[in-house]
């Protein structure tokens, strides 16, 4: 198994309770009002709702010091979107694991036989129809139709497959933009195929919610059918997606022959290389929302594995070194180039940005179960995108722009959302 609380016991201990990953890092911090960088630390505003919280919580776990596995426990541990935000922020002043800690710990209370009534479903419909949407596998390739794509369920071959993920596959207000992707790549000149009905899950709930059975299953599944289909490349527009095949692919151990890139990595480099032209003016002042699986969370996630010794009765020294993952590597430039590569587009920051970015509030199951808290952490979004006087944010994940949409919606504001790529299908 990938996931063993054990292996974080000595992460959990050194958590000295300071609350430093509730906050940004202070030299990050721009105002007061958009100070949080945890969602539900800052919504329910009580220490167990934390990273550190959550620490102490899965150490009594490991320890064996809980007496009973109440819903309140079970509640808190997964009223988290598992953004990773108390994990960098951590990491800023020291190199204490803080997610992969809260991951493991809900994987022992799987592993005990324990879930949250609401997460059946979703694991039902993955076992069952292999999506998390609870809609029928058949259709899956639906929104592919008309588009004379190949589709290398069918014996086709293609250089390139598009894996557009469960969201963009079964919502219908958004599988126009997996179309313009596929479109996009083709007048590119891109030898791009899709799988159609035989796509599968990612299987990036499955692990955030603890099931390693289920996420190991469609994570195998997946890197079996990419190698035999023979593809160089595995493109995605779901950060989502792209985040698991990244960061948590690799550690099954098992040869992936191809390389996993998010769509806004591809079409920056078409538009360098001049294959995609931005020609049309789109004049709208916008500001960019890092997906959190795009950015602090897509690095390449190396378990530490050796032998600690204290120096001087304090200093933790690790053998062999280890490497300590703070987000810095996530996929931040590659939108933004899109995005100013638009004429007539001013692209404006919100405070928190990058691997400091505050989350949309739609992962880990969150938007599914407990949409109260999904959409309260997209209006404290959406004010910050507002506060820079925005016309539109713009984001690169369809879980991002769905539970925006939903927020906007509820609050009768007038923020538009966009994807990355129909701003781009807008500008050629």
């Amino acid at each position: 198994m990938i996931l063993e609380l054990k292996d974080y016991v000595g992460d959990m201990k050194r958590c000295a309770r300071c609350s430093l990953c509730k906050w940004p890092p202070l030299a990050q911090m721009k105002s007061w009002r958009f100070s949080n960088n945890c969602p539900s630390i800052a919504r329910y505003n009580f220490h167990s709702y934390s990273g550190g919280g959550r620490m102490a919580l899965g150490l009594a776990l490991a320890e064996g010091r809980l007496d009973e596995i109440t819903d309140e426990l079970l509640n808190i541990v997964y009223r988290c979107t598992a953004c990773g935000a108390c994990d960098s922020s951590c990491k800023y002043n020291a190199e204490l694991e803080v997610l992969w800690p809260i991951y493991s710990t809900r994987a022992h209370l799987v592993g005990m036989g324990y879930l949250l009534p609401e997460h059946s479903m979703i694991i039902e419909s993955l076992r069952k129809e292999d999506n998390t949407m609870m809609q029928p596998k058949a259709d899956r390739g639906k929104w592919a139709e008309g588009l004379d794509v190949k589709d290398l369920s069918k014996g086709e071959k293609a250089e390139v497959v598009y894996h557009a993920g469960c969201l963009y596959c079964y919502d219908p207000e958004l599988s126009a933009i997996a179309r313009d992707t596929v479109t996009l790549l083709k007048e590119a000149g891109v030898d791009v195929g899709i799988r159609g009905s035989q796509e599968t899950c990612c299987g990036s709930i499955a692990f955030q919610l603890g099931f390693q059975g289920e996420f190991i299953k469609f994570a195998e599944s997946n890197i079996d059918d990419w190698n035999a289909a023979g593809v160089t490349e595995v493109i995605t527009s779901c950060a989502c997606g792209f985040g698991i095949m990244k960061s948590v692919y690799p550690l099954l151990g098992k040869e992936m022959k191809f390389k996993v890139l998010h769509i806004t990595q591809y079409l920056d480099e078409l538009i360098k290389q001049g294959k995609l032209k931005l020609s049309r003016s789109l004049s709208m002042r916008v500001t960019y929302h890092d997906p959190c699986n795009l950015g602090r969370k897509s690095e390449t996630y190396v378990p530490w594995k050796g032998e600690e010794k204290k120096v001087l009765g304090q200093f933790i020294l690790r053998e062999p070194e280890k490497i300590v993952h703070r987000g810095w590597n996530g996929i931040y430039e590659p939108p933004r180039n899109i995005i100013r590569s638009v004429p007539g587009i001013h692209l404006v920051e919100m405070e928190r940005i990058m691997e400091y970015s505050w989350c949309c509030g739609a992962g880990s199951g969150v938007k599914q179960t407990m949409n109260d808290l999904a959409l309260w952490t997209a209006s404290e979004r959406i004010e910050e995108a507002k506060s820079v006087g925005s016309e539109a944010i713009i984001t690169a994940c369809p879980w991002c722009e769905r539970n925006f949409k939903d927020a906007i919606t509820e609050a009768g504001d007038n923020l538009m959302v966009y994807d990355i790529v129909e701003l781009v299908r807008q500008a050629l």
